[in-house]
């Protein structure tokens, strides 16, 4: 390797078609080369990870460190051993994501109070079933109440849990009985979600809780205040003022961007901004202001989980993921990036100055240096929405040449856990009877979340499509959100029957008999929650377990970068899910110039699958995290007494092959249904 000027190891330069699967990407990127730019991609060749610090094991906890383990006993100037600062390093990520979700979370619960009360312009209740459904569930009274009341208390409640001080938060009171009891018994129910954060900043204080394993259980502590806390409210307010989501079509990838239209991009993750950016974009007078600008109109695209709110909701193109931000730029066609809060790289301002695109910083919590703030009220959120169109308006005037490429793909998304349980029935017959018997009678091997961030240390798109195709060969039902979402619509799996000749043949009959895709896109990063209420439901259905650790289940983020993927992976190991991240491992205690020490990643993998039935580990080859997939999936589905997996047993569905079913012998017929066998 050579060295760069700082005497950093420098890796050789990814060719753009190394860098990233998606074809837009790849374009974009041979642009950003002959202009001579950088890119996220570009600095990740170039900048070498922190060998020690990337493993977790140095510590700048205070000012007598940094300091670095790199010798099998060594101890920090405070006598701090390799396990303890391993463990106070990963619980300070648990605690700044779940600190992020939660915020969002917090500031929906304050919208909400302020439409209840008549004080946010341009925001309604657009889903008073799901507001009643979910007071109900907190003993809110609803009969013979107005929405703005019942919306009101339960605003209350919601803004109520993250200052709590004792008790546990009520959210929590949604898990299935048996994992309420364990968690009891373990001591990790949230109390409040602002104290588990806190606590756990205070806990890593130097001179605080030193022992590895008891550090990681408030870690878990943490991580349930985000998943059935702060996260859960969130997902449970944007349905509430926003419409929960349902299937629509949509598209995605950069080829959404329009030659002879202004271009705005939102970016980041409250919905509060972009679903009033949109209701602006609408505007006759806005549309009208574009025209006389010299363009055909308003066209807004999504980037990252934003993307995915207003695509699920409106079905707004999304431009792409978290790593195409800065490509989006490159086109040379965006008038304007609207971005709010979480994955913004700051390394937009100095790309933009390249073109003429302006970035516009909207939260009070997040500002960027050179870029335009125009700064966001919910209590004036059509005027100010209005003010930033006219900001991108303005600017188009000032484009220069433009380079779109011609890749975009449609796709379906929208299946919210509610959807789910009508597609599966009906009105009158909302079930999930059907998911649960497919998955006992094989036709369904198991069910895979695959979810997260892209990662520019890994080939931008990869693992996530080709864990998601191999996984669906194998008739593992994928669910998925955040920026994975994304990277899948994009190959075309999130679209019904373009993606139905790639699937096993048992999954295939369900997609085909049910009408939905092999794929389902479930959200932004926060509707992970969705995924738990899922699997709580399934729970609850019968069939599977009296638990969420014994449903063949796995969650998978295979190209995690943030600190909010590290909460989400120990709430739903907390919950009883197994959990693998692909990419980096903060905990891998090991290395080339590292000491050796397991006693972190051991407790989170197996220490956690004895207390809690699911686990959390570090897998760098996608073809292992397949492996291991597929082992946990039929190891769940053996212990429950199911049929062992067998694909040969299926492969037709629709009218002809019920009709070939109901011809057959009793037996036969039965065994056909349910894989029993004929002595059975």
């Amino acid at each position: 390797m050579a060295d760069d000027e700082g005497g950093i190891p420098r890796k050789k330069r990814r060719t753009p078609a190394e860098a990233s699967i998606d074809p837009a990407a790849q374009e974009m990127l041979a642009v950003a080369d002959q202009l001579g730019v950088t890119t996220a991609f570009s600095r990740a060749d170039t900048m070498a990870p922190c060998p020690i610090g990337s493993v977790g094991m140095c510590c700048d906890l205070c000012g007598m460190g940094p300091c670095r383990m790199t010798k099998d006993g060594m101890t920090g100037i405070c006598g701090a051993t390799v396990d303890t600062i391993q463990a106070r390093n990963f619980i300070r990520a648990v605690a700044a994501g779940s600190a992020a979700h939660s915020d969002h979370g917090r500031d929906m619960a304050f919208t909400l109070k302020a439409v209840a009360n008549g004080e946010a312009e341009g925001y309604v209740i657009r889903d008073i079933a799901k507001l009643r459904n979910v007071a109900a569930l907190y003993g809110i009274p609803i009969e013979d109440r107005p929405p703005q009341e019942i919306a009101n208390d339960l605003a209350d409640l919601y803004i109520a849990q993250f200052g709590q001080q004792r008790g546990s938060i009520v959210t929590a009171a949604r898990a299935p009985e048996k994992r309420k009891k364990l968690w009891k018994e373990q001591g990790v129910v949230p109390r409040g979600v602002d104290r588990e954060v806190v606590e756990a900043l205070h806990r890593t204080h130097m001179g605080d809780d030193q022992e590895a394993i008891h550090i990681l259980q408030h870690a878990v502590r943490t991580a349930l205040a985000d998943g059935w806390g702060g996260s859960m409210i969130a997902t449970d307010i944007s349905d509430i003022l926003f419409g929960t989501p349902a299937p629509l079509l949509g598209e995605a990838n950069l080829g959404v961007l329009k030659h002879d239209m202004v271009n705005v991009i939102v970016h980041g993750h409250e919905p509060t901004l972009s679903q009033m950016v949109v209701a602006a974009s609408q505007d006759p007078e806005m549309i009208e202001y574009a025209r006389a600008a010299g363009s055909q109109g308003i066209n807004l695209s999504g980037i990252c989980c934003t993307a995915n709110e207003i695509l699920m909701r409106q079905g707004i193109p999304a431009a792409g993921n978290f790593l195409q931000q800065e490509l989006a730029i490159l086109t040379g066609s965006v008038e304007a990036m609207v971005v709010d809060v979480q994955c913004i790289m700051q390394g937009l301002v100095a790309l933009a100055e390249n073109f003429h695109t302006k970035i516009i910083t909207t939260s009070p919590k997040v500002r960027i240096k050179g870029a335009t703030h125009i700064e966001f009220d919910e209590h004036h959120a059509l005027t100010i929405a209005k003010n930033i169109l006219k900001e991108a308006i303005d600017n188009y005037a000032n484009r220069g040449s433009v380079n779109i490429p011609d890749y975009k793909n449609s796709l379906i998304p929208g299946f919210s856990h509610e959807y789910i349980n009508y597609m599966l029935g009906g009105s009158y017959r909302a079930s999930f009877r059907p998911l649960n018997d497919a998955i006992m009678s094989g036709r369904i091997r198991g069910v895979a979340a695959i979810v997260g961030c892209t990662n520019p240390r890994i080939q931008h798109d990869a693992y996530h499509t080709t864990l998601t195709a191999e996984l669906l060969k194998q008739d593992v039902l994928v669910v998925e959100t955040g920026c994975s979402a994304i990277a899948n619509a994009k190959l075309g799996f999130l679209l019904g029957d373009a993606g139905i000749d790639r699937v096993g043949p048992g999954l295939r009959e369900v997609c085909e008999t049910v009408g939905i895709p092999p794929v389902l896109h479930m959200g932004s990063c926060v509707d992970n929650t969705r995924i738990l209420t899922v699997l709580t439901q399934m729970v609850d259905e019968g069939g599977l377990g009296d638990d969420i650790d014994e449903v063949p289940a796995v969650g998978i983020a295979p190209e995690w970068m943030s600190e909010k993927a590290l909460s989400i992976a120990t709430y739903c190991a907390a919950s009883g899910a197994y959990v693998m991240m692909g990419g980096s491992n903060p905990v891998k205690g090991k290395g080339e110039k590292v000491a050796d020490s397991l006693l972190v990643a051991e407790h989170m993998s197996s220490g956690w699958e004895e207390i809690y039935g699911g686990k959390l580990e570090f897998v760098e080859d996608p073809r292992e995290m397949i492996r291991r997939t597929l082992d946990h999936i039929d190891k769940k589905r053996a212990a429950l007494g199911l049929p062992a997996y067998d694909p040969s047993r299926f492969g037709k569905s629709g009218d002809a092959r019920l009709r070939e079913i109901e011809a057959l012998p009793f037996e036969e017929r039965q065994a056909a249904l349910y894989g029993q066998s004929a002595a059975s």
